[in-house]
């Protein structure tokens, strides 16, 4: 039991999650802060690793709070929208306002979930939770690398 609230914990991202409007909002102005914290390591290495770490203990937490909420995807689970984050941001050379645009991209394909991130919300456990951010952060990611590519002096 012990272990669920901790699991929960993490999945509602120190229960900021419950914020009354937009928690998938909060959820990725906290993978924004992750995000210049790790950033400023400038660290590749650490860049992936904290995104592995993440997408590894979210799937967990997420798994968890299913069980807490007892039902499928809870609206405070955030910690997908954390990774879902750094995952657009990945390694890609960004200033400020190249990381808030990073923020509008994933939080646009967070909402309409392209193809096929809607399918990957049916796999089982927290792997349905997560992987469907992962899938837009993805796009996101392709997105970002492209806008850079044209608007370098804005984005960089």
């Amino acid at each position: 039991m012990r272990l669920r609230r901790i699991g929960v914990f993490i999945a509602t991202c120190a229960y900021v999650g419950y914020a009354p409007f937009a928690p998938g909002t909060c959820g990725s102005a906290i993978g924004l802060a992750v995000f210049y914290v790790v950033r400023r390591s400038g660290s590749m290495t650490g860049e992936i690793a904290t995104i592995i770490v993440l997408l590894a203990v979210g799937i967990w937490s997420a798994t968890e709070a299913e069980h807490y909420f007892g039902r499928r995807d809870p609206g405070p689970v955030i910690i997908d929208e954390v990774v879902g984050m750094l995952i657009t941001l990945a390694l890609i050379p960004v200033s400020i306002a190249g990381a808030m645009t990073g923020f509008v991209v994933f939080r646009v394909l967070d909402v309409v979930k392209p193809w096929p991130a809607r399918r990957l919300e049916s796999l089982p456990r927290g792997f349905g939770v997560v992987t469907d951010d992962v899938m837009a952060a993805m796009y996101g990611n392709l997105a970002m690398r492209a806008l850079v590519w044209l608007l370098p002096a804005w984005l960089t």
